[in-house]
C-alpha cells in the first residue's frame, strides 16, 4: 500500500472518530493495564507495513482515549478543535517544517508573524509587542518571565545574560495567594526561589486584594515583578488589573499577566470589561488551545518590551543561517525552543475561520453555557454553586458535604456522559466545570446537568447545603 493509501485510510478513520463523539462516553473505556497489554510487548525486530501500525494503534490505543474534542467535556479548561484549525495541523505535520528559523520554513514564520498581528489587536495588546509561539502557558510564563527578570535587572545595572544570577540584585516576585502553580514553576526554573515571592491576600472569588499593593511595592527598592491573573482556574475571576498596573507603574515594577484562558474575554464585547487595563501590563501569557480551540499544543507570549524578551531569548551559532535584525523573522530569538512545530499554522487557521465575531461569538456563548450550568444545578435543593460565574467556570458542591460532593464527581466520571473534575475551594470540597469547547450545545450542558442530579440523587440526601 502507497503513502496515499494509508494517508487518505488514516484521514478516514479521524472523520469517523469525530463523528462519533456524540455518542460515545465522555470517559476512558480502559484500565492502565489494559493499555500496558495491548500497546506494550517486546521491541520489534523487524519493520512493519504503515497501514499495520496505523491500524494496530487504533485498535489499541482508541479504548484509552479521552473524548475531549466532545462538546461534553468540561474536566479542565480545555478547547475542542476547531475544523479549519485541525486540518491546519495536519497540514503542519505534512509540511513538516522546522520552524525555529526562517531559512527553515519561510512561511511558518511569516503565518506567525500575520497571526500575531491580527492576535495583538483582538486582545487589545499595544501596536509592537513582540510574541512567541510555544508548547503552552507554562513555557508562555517561562519565557514571558525571562524577558521580565532581563529587563529589571537591567534597570538595576545588571546584565543577567553575562553575569547569571550569582551576585546580582536580588529580586521580589508578588502574587496573588491565587496564582497558578506553573506562575511558580516557571519562575523556580528561571532561578527565582519561593523566599523570593512575596504573596498578596485575595478575596472570595481569588482577585487579588490591590488596596495594599502600592505600599507593598514602596516597602523594598528591589527589582520587582508583580504578577496578575486574568481568569483564577478556580472561579474564572479576573485580578482587579487597573488598580495593580497603577501600583506596578508607580514603583518601576514589571506587571506580568498570567491569562491562560481569561485574556480571551477581551475579544468579546460583552466581556471586554472584566480585563479593562490588560494593556498595560508588560508581559502577557495565554493558550490558543484553550479558548481558540486549536489543537494540542499551542501557548502565546506577548511582550511590551521586544528588546527584553529578545536579549533573554536569542541564539547564534556559525552554522546557522540567520536573519538580520529588523528582516525576516527567526522564531528562535522569541522562543525557549530551538527546533519546533510551526504553531502558527492552526492558530492562523482559526482566526481566519471564525474572524473577530466568531472569537467573539464562541466566548460568549461558552459563558453563556456556564451561566446555564450554575442556574440549571443551583436551582435544586441540596446543590449550592460556590462562585460568580464571571467567564467559564462552575463551582458546585453537594449536600453541602465533601463525602458527598468527591462522591458525585467520581460516579459522574464513571457515568460517562460528561467529563468534568474536583477541586478544593476555600477548604471544601467542589465540583469543577470548565466551558471552552467550540462544540458544546444548550443540550450538551442539559445533557450533563441531568446526568450530575440523577447521581447526584443517589448519592447523598437533597438536604439544604449550608453557606460559605
Amino acid at each position: 500500500m502507497d503513502e496515499r493509501d494509508v494517508l487518505e485510510r488514516t484521514a478516514a478513520y479521524a472523520a469517523e472518530y469525530l463523528a462519533t463523539l456524540e455518542a460515545r462516553p465522555v470517559r476512558a473505556q480502559a484500565s492502565v493495564d489494559e493499555l500496558r497489554a495491548a500497546l506494550g510487548g517486546p521491541l520489534p525486530e523487524r519493520p512493519s507495513e504503515a497501514l499495520e501500525v496505523v491500524e494496530a494503534l487504533v485498535a489499541a490505543a482508541e479504548p484509552g482515549l479521552v473524548a475531549i474534542p466532545a462538546g461534553r467535556y468540561f474536566g479542565f479548561v480545555i478547547g475542542g478543535a476547531l475544523p479549519a484549525a485541525l486540518a491546519a495541523d495536519w497540514l503542519t505535520s505534512t509540511w513538516d517544517q522546522n520552524a525555529g528559523l526562517y531559512a527553515g520554513g519561510p512561511s511558518a514564520s511569516v503565518v506567525e508573524e500575520v497571526a500575531a498581528r491580527w492576535l495583538t489587536e483582538l486582545l487589545g495588546l499595544p501596536a509592537g509587542v513582540s510574541t512567541a509561539f510555544v508548547t503552552g502557558c507554562q513555557l508562555a510564563h517561562v519565557t514571558a518571565l525571562a524577558a521580565a527578570r532581563h529587563g529589571v535587572l537591567e534597570r538595576a545595572g545588571w546584565d543577567v545574560g553575562r553575569d547569571g544570577l550569582a551576585g546580582s540584585p536580588p529580586l521580589r516576585v508578588v502574587v496573588g495567594e491565587e496564582r497558578h502553580v506553573t506562575v511558580d514553576r516557571a519562575l523556580r526554573l528561571l532561578g527565582i526561589g519561593a523566599s523570593q515571592l512575596v504573596p498578596v491576600p485575595v478575596d472570595r472569588q481569588g482577585r487579588m486584594e490591590a488596596d495594599g499593593l502600592p505600599a507593598l511595592l514602596a516597602s523594598s527598592q528591589a527589582p520587582t515583578i508583580v504578577c496578575a491573573q486574568v481568569g483564577n482556574v478556580n472561579t474564572g475571576s479576573v485580578d482587579p488589573l487597573p488598580a495593580i498596573a497603577d501600583a506596578a507603574e508607580a514603583a518601576g515594577a514589571w506587571l506580568h499577566v498570567d491569562g491562560a484562558f481569561g485574556m480571551w474575554a477581551a475579544a468579546s464585547p460583552s466581556l471586554r470589561h472584566l480585563v479593562e487595563g490588560i494593556e498595560r501590563a508588560d508581559s502577557w501569557a495565554t493558550d490558543a488551545h484553550k479558548w481558540l480551540n486549536v489543537p494540542y499544543d499551542s501557548g502565546l507570549v506577548f511582550c511590551a518590551h521586544p528588546e527584553a524578551h529578545r536579549a533573554a531569548m536569542t541564539v547564534h551559532a556559525s552554522y546557522l543561517v540567520q536573519a538580520e535584525p529588523g528582516g525576516e523573522r527567526d522564531q528562535v530569538d522569541w522562543t525557549p525552543e530551538f527546533s519546533r512545530r510551526a504553531r502558527g499554522f492552526p492558530v492562523y487557521a482559526a482566526v481566519r475561520a471564525l474572524g473577530r465575531s466568531g472569537i467573539a461569538e464562541l466566548v460568549e456563548r461558552c459563558h453563556a453555557h456556564a451561566r446555564r450550568f450554575a442556574e440549571s444545578l443551583g436551582d435544586e435543593p441540596g446543590v449550592e454553586i460556590l462562585n460568580d460565574v464571571v467567564l467559564n467556570q462552575v463551582l458546585v458542591r453537594f449536600a453541602g458535604a465533601d463525602e458527598a460532593t468527591r462522591e458525585v464527581v467520581s460516579r459522574v466520571q464513571e457515568d460517562g456522559t460528561c467529563w468534568l473534575s474536583g477541586t478544593t475551594w476555600r477548604g471544601v470540597a467542589a465540583m469543577r466545570i470548565s466551558v471552552s469547547n467550540w462544540r458544546t450545545t444548550d443540550a450538551d450542558v442539559d445533557r450533563s446537568v441531568a446526568a450530575i442530579l440523577r447521581v447526584a440523587a443517589g448519592v447523598a440526601p437533597r438536604a439544604p447545603a449550608h453557606s460559605l
